[in-house]
């Protein structure tokens, strides 16, 4: 997998709708599933932003193009908006990333764009996306919905969520499947499979040690779609990531 591309897609936190800039860096890991490939870990540089126009979520960019901002005077708790968004794709592997993998075609990381719909307020937040790959690596689409809601006690403040994601077939078989040329050059068998649902729950923390500096943590467990999972080449059915960053606030 490439390395500047092992940085976490559309994260949410307390932070997520802020209008204040928000920046940090921290350290990122991320298990594999594939056979032999060890766990990757990397320097993640952390960015959020949102003034109902454009907005940046962790290393996920958008622009807003339709919407309304709630009116607290009026009693309006929630905004919603429709954006175009574009984020990474840090899905793959190289052949060299471990034994098991030798012989078969290297699986790029790619960037993503499509669009988005968010639903924001008292605490809770829905987003819907649906984006495709910009750079004809797998060539299709994937499809996601997330939702959570924020907690506060203190200086700490804690945003749980799920999160669903439809990966489709050509997908699926990109970054999971076996083709006929990899097979015959392999002892693996032809793996063609569909695409499926996977699943993913995670946490946000943070901690403020003043009003413009604080400490965000993420951990996220995601659960691979079945078609994904039974892959000849995979050999764990979770993969388990996280994140421990300081960021700073312009207020």
């Amino acid at each position: 997998m490439g390395r500047k591309a092992l940085l976490a897609t559309l994260a949410c936190s307390t932070f997520l709708f802020s209008q204040d800039l928000s920046i940090g860096i921290g350290p990122y890991f991320q298990t594999q599933p594939y056979k032999g490939a060890k766990p990757l870990y990397v320097p993640s540089p952390v960015v959020f932003y949102d003034n109902g126009i454009m907005y940046a979520r962790w290393t996920r960019f958008g622009v807003y193009f339709y919407g309304h901002k709630a009116n607290k005077e009026a009693g309006e708790r929630y905004s919603w908006g429709f954006s175009l968004t574009a984020q990474p794709r840090p899905n793959g592997y190289k052949p060299s990333d471990s034994d098991a993998l030798n012989g078969l075609d290297e699986k790029k990381t790619s960037f993503e764009g499509g669009l988005a719909f968010s639903v924001f307020g008292n605490g809770k937040y829905l987003e819907a996306m649906l984006v495709t790959d910009l750079l004809g690596r797998y060539d299709s689409y994937i499809a996601k919905v997330e939702t959570g809601m924020q907690y506060k006690t203190g200086d700490w403040s804690f945003t749980p969520n799920l999160v669903l994601v439809y990966e489709s077939q050509k997908f699926t078989r990109y970054y999971y499947g076996i083709d006929q040329d990899e097979a015959s050059r392999t002892s693996y068998p032809l793996y063609q499979p569909s695409g499926g649902l996977r699943i993913a729950a995670q946490t946000y923390a943070t901690y403020s040690f003043t009003d413009t500096l604080s400490a965000f943590f993420n951990l996220r467990i995601d659960r691979l779609t079945n078609n994904a999972a039974a892959s000849p080449i995979v050999e764990e059915d979770y993969v388990y990531s996280g994140l421990a960053s300081i960021l700073y606030t312009f207020k």
